[in-house]
Order: structure tokens, then C-alpha cells, then sequence
């Protein structure tokens, strides 16, 4: 370290290409911790998204969850006849993105543009959303009305060229909808 310090404290001039590649150094570091800070923030900011799209999603079911939070839980069933059967729905989580996030379709993705270039891709939505059991004999057991999403990202590098490779990455994010209002054996 002295040596390399000694380098650097010389008047002659030999030290110029060295302070050059240092310099050249720190700035593919800083550019490479730049690359990573913008896609990590993209990255967030779509995963916020999906997620607020996703909890809209469970909240648009709280018309049919009504009869079952009559009774202690919630679940999504309407009557049918005599009997009850399940009632979901799914909502349409690609136009809360395109109006959230201001996508544009092109093919199989959801793209955000930057100016000409593209930012961002998504696509491979898989939305489950897991109804609660019909009366369980123990509501506490139930995990209640719960909606899992995966979501395709793909984000191109600026940095590099195109050297390397996109970074793709499939973002999961949960849901549940719970009662606001608890029954008094909850309590």
C-alpha cells in the first residue's frame, strides 16, 4: 500500500496511467452500482403495483363475501337454490397495470416505454385466488379469502450494451381480505 501510495506521490509523471485505470475503475463501479440501484427501483415499484392491484382485486370481492362474514369468516359464496356455491372474481389485473403504471400492449408483454426505448416488460400474469372452506367447523383454521400473483419482469440494461443480458425475474405477491368487523366469539 505504501508502495502504490509512493507511486501516486511522484512528480514525474509515471503515475498518470495509473490514476487514469483508477479513475476508469470507479467509474464501472459507480455506473454498475447505478445499473443495480435503478433496477432494484423499478423492480419495487412494479412489485408495489402488482400489489396494489391485487388487493383491489380481493377488495372488488367484498360483495360476495357478505354471507360468509355473517358468519364468523369470509369467504366468496352466493346462494343458489338451497345451497351455496363459491363466487370469485378475478377483476382485470392487466388494465389496473396498464392504467397504474401507463403500459402499452406489443405482443404477448405489457411494456413501459422510455422515451423510444423500452423501460420494462411485463407478462406471465398467474393470479390463484384460494376461496374459504363452506362453513369450517373452525373458522380460526381458515386462512380466509387469500389471492397469490406472479408476475413476469424483464428490464434491459443500460449498462454494458448489449452484452448482457436482460434482468428477468418473477415477482410474487399475497393478498388476503379479512372482515373489518370481527363477531364476538373472534373476540
Amino acid at each position: 500500500m505504501t508502495k502504490l501510495y509512493g507511486i501516486l506521490k511522484e512528480k514525474k509523471g509515471s503515475s498518470f496511467p495509473l490514476i487514469v485505470a483508477i479513475t476508469l475503475a470507479l467509474g464501472i463501479i459507480l455506473c454498475g452500482i447505478s445499473e443495480y440501484m435503478r433496477l432494484m427501483i423499478i423492480a419495487s415499484g412494479v412489485r408495489d403495483a402488482v400489489q396494489s392491484a391485487i388487493i383491489s382485486t380481493v377488495n372488488d370481492n367484498y360483495d360476495d363475501v357478505y354471507h360468509g362474514v355473517r358468519e364468523g369468516y369470509a369467504g366468496g359464496y352466493k346462494p343458489s337454490g338451497s345451497s351455496w356455491e363459491g363466487s370469485i372474481d378475478y377483476g382485470d389485473i392487466y388494465e389496473y397495470l396498464d392504467n397504474t403504471l401507463g403500459l402499452q400492449k406489443n405482443g404477448g408483454y405489457h411494456v413501459k416505454y422510455a422515451g423510444e426505448g423500452v423501460e420494462f416488460k411485463l407478462s406471465g400474469l398467474s393470479v390463484d385466488i384460494t376461496n374459504v372452506p363452506f362453513a369450517p367447523s373452525d373458522s380460526d383454521s381458515a386462512q380466509g379469502l387469500l389471492a397469490d400473483a406472479v408476475i413476469r419482469l424483464e428490464v434491459p440494461m443500460s449498462f454494458g450494451g448489449k452484452s448482457l443480458p436482460p434482468m428477468r425475474m418473477n415477482l410474487k405477491v399475497k393478498a388476503k381480505y379479512m372482515p373489518l368487523f370481527l363477531t364476538v366469539s373472534e373476540l
